[in-house]
């Protein structure tokens, strides 16, 4: 389950959106723009269910743009947003809600990292000095950012998830479904038929390079308005 990653500005999906159209059998890993890997010094943006993220979509002729869509789907069934979906859910005999979005709805989520929590690993929180989950983030190896696949309606997205590799499988037991450069482009253009025949070749992620890092929690802050002196 990914239910917090790192967020690309406007500006630097932009630029995925130019990579991935100049991706073509001959030029597979075209060179990233600099500007993607942020400037030194600058504190990423997590994205949390709710909010809105700039993601790469395909129109109906497979012209690639960018679009600010929310992070979540409404369902009868759930208080919450919906915001991740299991490939093999969507692509299985019954898809549920997800039947549109697979077939008609995909994205792409450009990150700069996405983070789990650990099923067991506790560690004390500087909060309130109880022992929480840990957290871990998740990161390219090579400095350029995560294309995470993505399903999506008209106003909002959902995260697809998979089985977790060898890096992530320590720590939880799904991740999103990480894709290659070619892979997106494959995810964002396919006809249908194409893709129902051949979605099964992007559920194993073994070869996705990821590097792997333990989050500490977050002090509280010395001066935040919502910590309250004592009266005594």
């Amino acid at each position: 389950m990914c239910g917090r990653f790192e967020v690309l500005g406007w500006d630097e999906v932009a630029d995925v959106v130019r990579v991935l159209e100049a991706v073509s059998p001959v030029n597979a890993m075209p060179d990233w723009p600099a500007r993607l890997v942020g400037v030194a010094g600058a504190v990423p943006t997590d994205a949390v269910p709710g909010s809105a993220v700039d993601v790469v979509v395909a129109d109906s002729r497979g012209v690639l743009s960018a679009a600010c869509l929310t992070w979540g789907f409404a369902a009868e069934w759930s208080q919450r947003p919906v915001y991740n979906t299991r490939l093999e859910k969507a692509m299985g005999p019954n898809p549920g809600m997800w039947a549109g979005p697979i077939s008609r709805g995909r994205c792409v989520v450009p990150a700069r990292g996405f983070f789990e929590t650990h099923a067991t690993e506790t560690v004390r929180s500087p909060k309130t000095g109880r022992n929480i989950k840990r957290r871990y983030r998740f990161g390219p190896e090579n400095e350029v950012p995560l294309l995470l696949a993505g399903v999506r309606d008209e106003t909002c997205f959902s995260v697809v998830t998979t089985s977790p590799n060898a890096v992530v499988s320590p720590v939880h037991d799904r991740m999103p479904l990480v894709l290659s450069p070619q892979e997106a482009v494959w995810w964002l253009r396919a006809p249908w038929p194409d893709f129902a025949n051949g979605w099964h070749r992007l559920a194993n992620r073994g070869d996705v390079a990821l590097t792997s890092c333990p989050v500490q929690p977050a002090a509280p802050q010395q001066n935040s308005p919502f910590e309250q002196t004592s009266l005594f």
